[in-house]
């Protein structure tokens, strides 16, 4: 009898000790699991953010595609380009002062003279301060009034820089312009499409 209930005992105990092991166990799987469920969260996020589309696909393209330096379309200033001419009506004293040939004294002689109809009255104020026609000539490289191809006098087409008597005489004998491309075909006839372009930008059609 008393065998019987010791091997009884013993299953018993043996039995409860396998079931804390099982208990244990499980505990351990049940933290494990949750210890990789976090590990996954958290790195789901950052994955997960990299495959999502932009709101805006277009805003880094267009960031991308902008050339440093410059501005956006519709933007730009003609000022800003360096084939712009300096009104001497409108130029202000620091951008008079900045052209090359320019000196200070003619260019306060200048903004006090405004204004001026046409680019003979500009001559005449700026000779008192830049007396050599050769160095007043490379201050109209920049600064000029266009002037009329169908009225302007032969002495204000012979202060375009570049242009001396024969050159004149074209101006005027193909008068009456009625546009520019007119110009154009005409001057075009003795000089490239450079020279042209660059002349083009001394003359208007009132």
């Amino acid at each position: 009898m008393m065998r019987t209930r010791s091997s009884l005992i013993t299953r018993r105990a043996t039995g409860a000790a396998s079931l804390l092991l099982l208990v244990a166990a499980c505990s351990s799987g049940s933290k494990d699991a949750a210890r990789t469920d976090t590990v996954a969260a958290t790195a789901t996020p950052a994955q997960s953010g990299a495959s999502v589309p932009s709101p805006n696909p277009g805003a880094a393209t267009d960031t991308a595609g902008t050339t440093p330096g410059t501005t956006p379309s519709g933007a730009t200033a003609a000022p800003a380009q360096s084939g712009a001419m300096v009104d001497p009506n409108s130029a202000t004293k620091e951008q008079l002062a900045a052209v090359p040939g320019m000196t200070a004294a003619a260019a306060d002689a200048l903004v006090a003279g405004r204004p001026y109809q046409d680019m003979v009255a500009v001559d005449k104020v700026l000779a008192k301060s830049i007396p050599a026609a050769d160095a007043r000539k490379t201050v109209y490289a920049k600064v000029w009034k266009p002037i009329d191809l169908n009225t302007a006098k032969g002495e204000e087409i012979l202060l375009i820089p570049g242009v001396g008597p024969r050159m004149r005489h074209e101006f005027e004998e193909y008068r009456p312009y009625k546009n520019i491309e007119q110009f154009r075909r005409e001057i075009g006839k003795y000089v490239d499409k450079n020279e042209v372009a660059r002349l083009e930008q001394y003359v208007t059609i009132r």
